[in-house]
């Protein structure tokens, strides 16, 4: 790549335009989601490319940015990396899906910011039952897969 990388301010700018009008599933704003993995990671000792990656970590899953757009962006190599294993791909299998992110570098950390929010009490509380219990054993299962101890209730 011979373009300089995209600041941590532009890709903050991009993530948050590429996400605008999606909500999560309480029907918050997305890019609350995507600002707090952003604050986990820097939290939890993250550097600046895996910051970036957490802004950018559900842009390709969510169809919000392409595969075309990852691989030509003006990211450095290791932010496009990480992004690209926590990006899901259609039919794959958790275990699967564990170990593209724990063969990448840098990116467990950023998984475990976003499990850290997705599982926070006060996000599961507005979601029904049904859905709450379901999320809540999908998040341990992965937690598991990635050797992530569980978290206290409120902490990420």
């Amino acid at each position: 790549m011979t373009e300089t990388p995209l600041t941590l301010a532009e890709v903050e700018a991009l993530a948050r335009a590429a996400h605008d009008g999606q909500t999560d599933k309480a029907g918050r704003p997305y890019a609350e989601h995507l600002a707090a993995v952003a604050e986990g990671v820097r939290a939890r000792g993250g550097d600046p490319e895996q910051i970036a990656a957490a802004w950018l970590h559900d842009a390709v899953e969510d169809d919000a940015l392409t595969r075309q757009w990852l691989a030509a962006a003006a990211l450095t190599e290791r932010t496009r990396a990480i992004v690209d294993a926590l990006t899901k791909r259609p039919g794959e299998a958790p275990e699967e899906y564990a170990r593209r992110i724990l063969a990448t570098p840098g990116a467990r950390l950023v998984k475990e910011s976003d499990l850290a929010h997705n599982s926070d009490p006060r996000r599961l509380a507005v979601l029904p039952e049904a859905t709450r219990a379901r999320l809540t054993g999908k998040y341990a299962h992965m937690r598991a897969l990635l050797g992530l101890a569980r978290e206290s209730p409120g902490q990420g």
